[in-house]
């Protein structure tokens, strides 16, 4: 197995960067350094070189390596005790203030996250009361997740998850089956935009109520964390939530003063200062 060195990983990053536009170079040393050597062996790249060049040269590839480098794993009701907490307490404190709110979904991957909360708004009978901004880097992931369609084998995952959340139906009576996947039905989506956005570099496009970038930080370091987390707290409203990740936190970064711990388990905060 190729030992890959530091200045392999710059090679690639500055590759990328110049042929593509997507800037890695923030992105945490050890997890990028994995997620190249993955693909290094998935696809039986010889060297770092082999994987330059067709990196150069094959911009369908290129779509590959970039799913394989934003790691979209994610499941629907993902840790229910959060989705529980934005049921019972965070939607019913915005709210108080509000008709209608909007909430975006930073790192959307295919998308189960995103079905999730319109499930959560439909049975709360507020679905039409919001304005849903989902957004990824990665373009086939994004057109995966508008077309809502899941393998029937995710589906057990799914509806545990959904079991313990404590929702009033069940995840079955939201799908229909077809050729093995799981078919969700469109009107979930009806108050859903999907947009291809880069967190590194796109600027702050809106202001919401609400906004979820769980697991996303995880994979960058803290200088470029920072700069995300600033982009974030920019495009909430004043007194706006801000979801991220059980293992990620606000507690270092230089606006972490502009928040307020809403729920510390669940990792929840809210802005208190523009």
């Amino acid at each position: 197995m190729q030992e890959i060195e530091i200045a392999d990983i710059r090679r690639i990053t500055e590759v990328v960067k110049s042929r593509y536009g997507y800037d890695f170079t923030d992105y945490a040393m050890s997890s990028f350094k994995r997620r190249i050597q993955r693909i290094l062996e998935l696809y039986k790249f010889a060297s770092t070189e082999q994987l330059i060049k067709k990196i150069e040269e094959d911009t369908i590839f290129f779509e590959t390596f970039l799913a394989e480098i934003t790691v979209n794993v994610t499941e629907m009701f993902r840790d229910p005790s959060f989705w529980r907490e934005v049921r019972d307490h965070i939607i019913p404190n915005i709210l108080l203030n509000h008709d209608s709110f909007s909430i975006w979904h930073a790192g959307c991957s295919s998308g189960e996250e995103v079905i999730s909360m319109a499930i959560l708004l439909k049975e709360m009978d507020i679905l039409h009361k919001v304005n849903i901004i989902a957004t990824d880097i990665d373009k086939p992931i994004l057109s995966k997740a508008m077309k809502a369609e899941y393998s029937l084998k995710n589906m057990e995952l799914n509806e545990k998850n959904y079991i313990r959340f404590q929702g009033t139906e069940s995840v079955r009576n939201y799908y229909e089956e077809k050729n093995g996947n799981a078919v969700f039905d469109r009107s979930l989506l009806e108050r859903v935009s999907f947009r291809n956005f880069d967190l590194v570099k796109g600027n702050a496009f809106n202001k919401f109520d609400l906004i979820l970038c769980r697991n996303v930080m995880i994979y960058f370091n803290q200088n470029l964390q920072n700069t995300v987390l600033k982009k974030l707290h920019e495009s909430l409203f004043k007194y706006g939530y801000l979801a991220i990740g059980s293992k990620e936190s606000l507690i270092w970064c230089e606006i972490a003063n502009r928040f307020i711990v809403a729920n510390n388990e669940e990792k929840i905060y809210k802005k208190i200062k523009e």
